[in-house]
Order: structure tokens, then C-alpha cells, then sequence
């Protein structure tokens, strides 16, 4: 596999660009659109340097993979991710290979679908709070990371500006209606326990994940990505333990680093050092592998 590193795709893709989020451009096609997944790393709500080698590679890879998986069960975005497709749309195409992706448009659904197959994180700090997660009750004595007896449905409202907002099932229904909350509700269960058993069979624990939905042509369809590092907590079976924190496989390199710097997190922190970004970039290298099984 070529090492390769993009920081952005602007200069490379003549079409117009929509939107630039912290990992993703989205660059528009007309009746369709063009998601490139570039190296940027954020945490702690800043964008980091340098960027993180076949970090997008490895995301995009792993969405494509997971989108095929599911198509059975969910309808999703994917039109194609062939560059040789784009033609003199991409400029440098041997750089945009596997970071590209060509969805179709749909109405986003201004909701985050979170499922939680494991108490931990956020939800476990609810929890200790108030004995619940997002206003729904969960049995008393419960330890952090346990596995939940059902996987539950904790979603939050995206917010363009500032972090999302977890609600209520309730709210969520005031906010998309009840009869598109069951639905989606549903959705997100199904795909969670689909991917959750086939992560274990690879020695991986799919703690929890976030979807994101769409409307086309009045059909719910998955978009943006799905059971990636980035949207979901890995774990390695290996590791897996009660009342602790649990190394993901993700980024966590960077957080443990940045944590433990001295960083006050107010101000745009110092160049990760080589040691933390290689460490990174074989986390997410490593994630591709085992569930793909790719060599």
C-alpha cells in the first residue's frame, strides 16, 4: 500500500465545493455529490497538524466496505467510488484514489441516530448523574463499559454551530415527528446488531455508533459514513474490561497525548509529534484490516 497524506482535496476537484467539515469536503455534481475524506485530524474541537497518513484512505475504505455490507438491509448514498469514473472533474486522481466517494443527494435528517450496545463514555457519565441515558431509565447497578441486556436508541440534534444536543426519544419526536422517530429508531437498532455480530467474529466489540439519515424521493436512505473509527467505538476483544477505560481503536493516540501535554485547549496546539501520528495512522490501518480482512 502507498503512503500517501492530503491535507485537502480544493486545488485537485473542479467542481464546486459545498461544504469542508473537519475530515470531509463535499464538492457538488449536480444531481449528485462528491465526498472526499482527507488525513485532517481534529480532537477536542480543533482541527490538528500534521495530517494523519491514509487516515482517509482507511475511513473511505471502510464506509464503502460497511455501505455494500448493509445494502441488503438499508438503503444508503452510494452511487460509486471509482475516480477513474470523475474523468477531468479530479485533477490529480492518483491522490484522490480510495478517499473518494459519489453519493446521491438526499434531505438530511437534522438527527444523530446513536446506538449504545454498552454502557460507557458519555452515557456511562449520564448514567452515574441520574440513572438514565437521554431521559430513558436503565436498570439500577450497572458498571462501566457492561454490555446493555437490549442496545438502546440515544440520539442527538445536530447543531451547525457548537456540539450536537442529546434528547429525549420524546423530543425527538416533537422535533421529526413520531412516526419517523419509531422508523429510524428501528433502522439504527437493526444495523447495529447486524454489524455488532460481525465485528465479534473479527475479535472486536462494536460498542457504540452514530447514523446519519436522509430523504430521497421520499425513501429514508443512510448517508455520510457508517462503522468507521471516526463514528463509532471499536474495542479489541483482547481488551475488553469492567469499571475501566478501555483503549478504542481509533484516535485515542492523539487524545492520550494531547491529554497528558500540558495543552490548556484553548488556543491551537503544538505539531503532534511523528511517534503519535504514525501510532494513529496504524490504529486506523489496523481497524481496515480486521474488518476486512484485508492483507
Amino acid at each position: 500500500m502507498v503512503t500517501t497524506t492530503l491535507s485537502t482535496a480544493v486545488e485537485l476537484v473542479k467542481a464546486p465545493l459545498l461544504y469542508k467539515g473537519k475530515v470531509r469536503e463535499l464538492y457538488d455534481l449536480g444531481e449528485e455529490m462528491l465526498l472526499v475524506v482527507t488525513d485532517r485530524i481534529s480532537a477536542f474541537d480543533y482541527i490538528l497538524s500534521p495530517a494523519v497518513p491514509d487516515k482517509g484512505n482507511m475511513l473511505n475504505r471502510i464506509s464503502a466496505f460497511w455501505f455494500e455490507q448493509t445494502a441488503s438491509l438499508q438503503e444508503n448514498h452510494v452511487v460509486h467510488t471509482d475516480v477513474e469514473k470523475l474523468g477531468d472533474l479530479v485533477t490529480a486522481p492518483e491522490l484522490l484514489k480510495d478517499r473518494i466517494m459519489v453519493a446521491k443527494k438526499a434531505q438530511r435528517i437534522d438527527i444523530e441516530c446513536i446506538v449504545r450496545g454498552y454502557i460507557t463514555g458519555g452515557g456511562w457519565r449520564q448514567y452515574q448523574a441520574t440513572g438514565e441515558i437521554n431521559g430513558r431509565k436503565l436498570p439500577e447497578g450497572l458498571r462501566k463499559n457492561q454490555e446493555l441486556p437490549e442496545p438502546i436508541f440515544t440520539p442527538s440534534a445536530k447543531n451547525d454551530v457548537g456540539h450536537d444536543e442529546d434528547i429525549s426519544i420524546a423530543r425527538m419526536k416533537e422535533l421529526v415527528g413520531a412516526e419517523l422517530t419509531d422508523e429510524l429508531e428501528r433502522r439504527s437498532i437493526l444495523l447495529y446488531k447486524a454489524a455488532h455480530e460481525y465485528c465479534r467474529k473479527r475479535g472486536i466489540i462494536l460498542a457504540d455508533t452514530k447514523f446519519e439519515f436522509g430523504i430521497l424521493d421520499g425513501r429514508i436512505i443512510l448517508i455520510d459514513e457508517i462503522f468507521t473509527p471516526d463514528s463509532s467505538r471499536f474495542w479489541a476483544v483482547e481488551n475488553y474490561a469492567l469499571d475501566t477505560e478501555i483503549d478504542s481503536m481509533d484516535k485515542e493516540p492523539v487524545r492520550t497525548y494531547l491529554t497528558g501535554s500540558g495543552w490548556d485547549k484553548n488556543s491551537p496546539p503544538a505539531p503532534l509529534p511523528n511517534e503519535v501520528v504514525e501510532a494513529t495512522a496504524n490504529r486506523y490501518r489496523e481497524i481496515y484490516r480486521r474488518l476486512t480482512a484485508a492483507e
